[in-house]
């Protein structure tokens, strides 16, 4: 008879709610997510300011962010009945609230890229599991001459 397991970590105190909080997790901690709640800080923004101010992400992917933050609470919209029409985003208080965790998370990314890029490049050489032993099949071995 197998031993019971230990469950250790964060999921040990949330047991009911543990689905749901994996799934805030998962939005909080989606790049996108992190770098829309960094960039509006503590300032509203145009849907084109934001857009401009975070590299790399597409519009589709800024609006399905940005629904999926306005959904949860955390960022507000705000339509002006202007022409042409203007729309402001803005972090709640829920949403400032989550800022403080963003940055800390950013300032560590800054600080530990290095190490993780070479970390990379180590892994990339050698390769860790199955991919790690694929590689080291394919390498050429060492050339034997034949006893004589």
């Amino acid at each position: 008879m197998a031993a019971k397991r230990a469950i250790s970590g964060l999921c040990r105190d949330w047991p009911a709610e543990s689905a749901f909080i994996r799934e805030v997790l998962d939005r909080i901690g989606d790049k996108w997510t992190m770098l829309v709640v960094s960039t509006l800080g503590e300032q509203s923004l145009r849907y084109s300011d934001l857009h401009a101010s975070v590299p790399g992400i597409s519009q589709r992917m800024l609006t399905v962010t940005l629904k999926a933050l306005e959904r949860d609470g955390l960022v507000t919209r705000t339509a002006y009945a202007e022409v042409p029409p203007r729309v402001e985003y803005e972090l709640t208080d829920l949403g400032r609230s989550l800022g403080a965790a963003v940055r800390a998370m950013a300032v560590w990314a800054a600080a530990n890229h290095e190490a993780v890029a070479a970390s990379r490049a180590a892994h990339a050489d050698g390769g860790v599991g199955r991919e790690g032993a694929r590689r080291a099949r394919s390498r050429p071995g060492p050339v034997i001459a034949p006893a004589s």
